[in-house]
């Protein structure tokens, strides 16, 4: 089957096998290997990438659902072989460690809000699983990439911080 997309800004048009997933396509065909299979199954979100803006994981869309549409994977966010402001944000923020869950996790984030409540981020995050970091320390990434002011959390350990929104926005104290 032959599709005609948009890929990290580019025009791409591929023949494919039918039921062909996005996630193979994207990994195989297109050699970007950012995008990560964590389960195979929708359970994880590892594979998320934006269809026209939207999250969705890769492994659960067939190649031809998506001709005619714009791709953008986690290659996608950075220019000229510098990271994105939110990928920085990961590594300066430790939220980033073996690496499987990142791609999906920033994709997620980057439909986010800007000025973001900490309940906003945890519902937008929440089909990405990471078994490694605890949550915390994406939040505060992805809170500071938003813009969304913080408070710390109590008893966390090193100062942790999480994003709230301001009384004028709407919630404020941070409900845990």
């Amino acid at each position: 089957m032959k599709v005609s997309l948009r890929v990290n800004g580019k025009k791409r048009k591929l023949k494919v096998p039918p039921m062909k997933r996005l996630l193979d396509t994207l990994r195989e065909d297109l050699e970007l290997t950012g995008t990560k299979e964590g389960c195979g199954e929708g359970e994880c979100g590892a594979c998320t990438v934006l269809i026209d803006g939207v999250p969705v994981n890769s492994c659960l869309v067939p190649t031809c659902q998506v001709d005619g549409c714009k791709v953008t994977t986690v290659e996608g966010l950075s220019r000229s072989k510098k990271l994105s402001r939110l990928q920085q944000a990961f590594l300066d923020h430790g939220a980033a460690q073996c690496g499987i869950c990142t791609p999906g996790m920033v994709m997620a984030a980057c439909a986010l809000p800007k000025g973001a409540s900490l309940e906003e981020i945890r519902q937008g995050l929440a089909g990405n699983l990471c078994r490694c970091t605890g949550y915390m320390k994406i939040y505060d990434a992805v809170g500071a990439f938003l813009g969304s002011k913080t408070e710390p959390v109590r008893g966390a350990k090193g100062g942790t911080t999480v994003p709230v929104r301001s009384a004028k926005g709407g919630a404020k104290g941070g409900s845990q």
